[in-house]
């Protein structure tokens, strides 16, 4: 061989082994850029990853990390940093699937692309149980969604007091932000407000002589005393009844709710004499707010109440949840005795 054979041969070997250098330094860069970006890392260990209002990088790298969120931390870091993910984190309730890579996962949390919560309401007697409630659903805890609740500064914005506000929720099914402020929680009831209560139904509550917040009070009496919702416009036109009259309402929830003892299946005598504005026995005209969250079938069934010339009504003694209705005082103290006389055989005396 020749001396210029034998250069040639070693550039070629040289050059081969700068090829098999290039091809293997490009696998690892490959594989390693696979592995940072392409592999599927997300466990399936957490269903939401919750990340609060102000939390930094390293808040959601803890939380990642601590939750067995992804398989391999180191690689989810590294992609974070080099995506410059970890000075655009934003709070909210984000879905986890099973498999998502690292440049997904990221991309979702970067974007802010998180998943509504659902909160439905209805039937809620206290401002304190509707406050954990909703707490259960959305960032804020329940002692600053109450302090709004009871402060008269924040809802005279609104046009409500703490005793009416409960008017304002109209009970429904809602999407919204887990990291909502309350004071955007309120915000968003009342434009649901204002879109329920339309221009005919304004109407309707003018032509029976009450403002939206009264229509509600009564709703929420008539929703009290109501186990089945065809009766409502027969109940509400009873109460309407008496309200024209300058009648007390004697209505039994108010009392009940003025007790604050929702285990109360009698009320009794002594009950009646309870000292508080709810309290209907002792006070004529609407208490000053809602005893329970009143539902929309209940302030329709105002606005469109049933004509009658009842004044008087006392739960049947068959215990159906329907009601015996009269117009004078005689013939519903015979249908209050069949009542009572139920009550003693079942010996339900509370």
């Amino acid at each position: 061989m020749t001396q210029q054979q034998t250069v040639k041969t070693g550039s070629n070997k040289l050059i081969l082994f700068l090829v098999i250098l290039v091809l293997v330094i490009a696998a690892i860069g490959g594989g390693y850029f696979y592995l940072r970006y392409f592999k599927p890392n997300v466990t399936g260990k957490e269903s939401f990853l919750y990340i609060h209002t102000d939390a930094t990088y390293a808040d959601v790298y803890k939380t990642i990390r601590d939750k067995g969120i992804v398989e391999d931390t180191a690689s989810f870091n590294a992609a974070a940093i080099a995506m410059h993910y970890t000075n655009r984190v934003k709070p909210g309730k984000y879905r986890l699937h099973e498999g998502f890579t690292n440049r997904k996962l990221i991309n979702m949390l970067a974007s802010g692309s998180q998943e509504p919560v659902q909160l439905a309401f209805h039937n809620l007697r206290l401002k304190e149980e509707f406050a954990g409630f909703v707490a259960k659903k959305i960032e804020p805890d329940s002692v600053s969604i109450l302090r709004l609740l009871d402060s008269s500064e924040f809802l005279s914005k609104y046009g409500f007091t703490p005793d009416n506000v409960y008017a304002m929720f109209i009970p429904n099914t809602y999407q919204l932000y887990w990291n909502n402020t309350p004071e955007k929680f309120f915000k968003r009831m009342n434009a649901n407000y204002v879109t329920f209560w339309t221009a005919e139904r304004k109407q309707q509550a003018a032509e029976i002589k009450l403002s939206p917040i009264e229509v509600s009070i009564l709703a929420s009496i008539v929703d009290a005393e109501a186990l089945h919702d065809e009766e409502m416009p027969t109940i509400a036109g009873l109460y309407l009844n008496r309200l024209k009259k300058g009648m007390k309402l004697e209505s039994d929830p108010t009392v009940i709710f003025a007790l604050h003892d929702f285990t109360i299946r009698r009320v009794l005598n002594k009950y009646l004499s309870y000292n508080s504005p709810y309290n209907t026995y002792l006070h004529t005209g609407l208490p000053p707010g809602p005893i329970m969250m009143p539902s929309v079938n209940a302030i329709d069934a105002v606005l469109n109440y049933r004509k009658s010339d009842y004044i008087y009504m006392c739960a049947k003694e068959d215990f159906s949840g329907n009601h015996n209705f009269a117009t004078n005082h005689a013939d519903h103290m015979i249908n209050a005795h069949k009542f009572q006389q139920a009550l003693n055989e079942r010996n339900i005396k509370k």
